[in-house]
């Protein structure tokens, strides 16, 4: 489904609704009414819709209700930099199919989760984001943790190692993010951004070494690793602030935040695996903490790994521009 915003319309306001906002993950609060968006504005750094705030409502920001036809053409006619906001009675009901494929920033207005989540799904591709529209607290915590948790599904597959080489030394990247993770989840990285491997979280405690479950040790600089909107990056390239996937064994991902990059001088390993005809290959640290995924969830470490042996990956069938898929025949070796 790939990353959907979430605003929270406060009105009347209350401060309990914004700050329950912030703390489900809401990016912007719309107050209409100006006094009390500068109130707002001195709960935490968030971005305020209102007449004269970050953005402004009603030139920046527009509102419009959908009651028929002509208030679909009134919407689709604004320049494409403006964010219009569209309420409508029933999102199953109204074909805004017209108005999705005439506007990239198109919000859609809910009352709560089931709303959410119809619009999202009947909107799938052409909804920037949604808008909440309540009073109700459980409400604003509903609809974050359902924008959580539909953020993106890939289709996993079972990657069946043929080869692992001990490299010398090389650069390899720890990124060490501002969430914890838990067993069966980690980050999709590989040499090829066509074929990915789950490098898993360090949530395993053993004798030697403590759990880190913010952690994924995810390889050699030159790598990539999935971020969100379908994109990669080379994980040197990974910073404090920059936002990585994670994915579970079940490629339900969802997204997160670097909160520091490490990159140290270690034993390197090549691992090459098949799917179907196509060849996949990555580079890790050679080390028992780092660990693949097996299809059912469990990890299991690099040190252990065998040819034959199944872990999960992604392929894709393609190749990449500057982060972005572009559909054409690439061949890495």
């Amino acid at each position: 489904m790939g990353m959907k915003e979430f605003w929270v319309w406060v009105e009347p306001y209350d401060k309990k609704l914004v700050t329950t906002a912030l703390e489900s993950g809401a990016s912007a609060i719309i107050i209409p009414d100006e006094e009390k968006a500068k109130e707002a504005k001195k709960l935490a750094r968030t971005t305020v819709i209102s007449p004269d705030g970050d953005l402004k409502l009603g030139e920046e920001v527009i509102y419009i209700k959908i009651e028929g036809k002509e208030d679909e053409e009134k919407a689709a006619k604004y320049p494409p930099n403006v964010k219009v906001i569209v309420e409508t009675t029933d999102w199953t009901v109204i074909p805004l199919e017209n108005l999705i494929a005439q506007r990239e920033e198109l919000y859609a207005v809910v009352r709560n989760a089931n709303e959410a989540e119809v619009a999202l799904q009947t909107l799938e591709k052409g909804v920037k984001g949604v808008v909440l529209k309540t009073q109700d607290i459980n409400e604003i915590k509903r609809v974050g943790k359902l924008l959580e948790e539909s953020e993106e599904k890939l289709e996993l597959v079972k990657v069946k190692i043929t080869r692992i080489l001990p490299l010398g030394l090389g650069d390899r990247v720890c990124v060490d993010t501002t969430s914890l993770m838990s067993r069966g989840e980690g980050m999709l990285v590989g040499n090829s951004s066509g074929g990915m491997f789950l490098v898993h979280a360090e949530t395993e405690e053993n004798p030697y070494v403590a759990s880190r479950p913010f952690r994924v040790n995810a390889g050699a600089v030159h790598m990539y690793i999935r971020v969100p909107g379908n994109k990669t990056k080379y994980l040197c390239e990974l910073s404090a602030g920059d936002q990585v996937m994670v994915y579970n064994h079940k490629g339900e991902g969802r997204v997160v935040y670097v909160g520091r990059s490490k990159v140290e001088r270690r034993p390197m390993l090549l691992i090459e695996g098949k799917f179907e005809d196509k060849k996949l290959s990555c580079v890790l640290q050679n080390a028992e903490t780092i660990r693949l995924t097996r299809p059912d969830g469990t990890p299991i470490s690099v040190a252990e790994l065998k040819e034959g042996d199944e872990v999960l990956g992604y392929v894709e069938e393609a190749g990449r521009h500057f982060g972005m898929k572009v559909e054409e025949s690439i061949i890495e070796k």
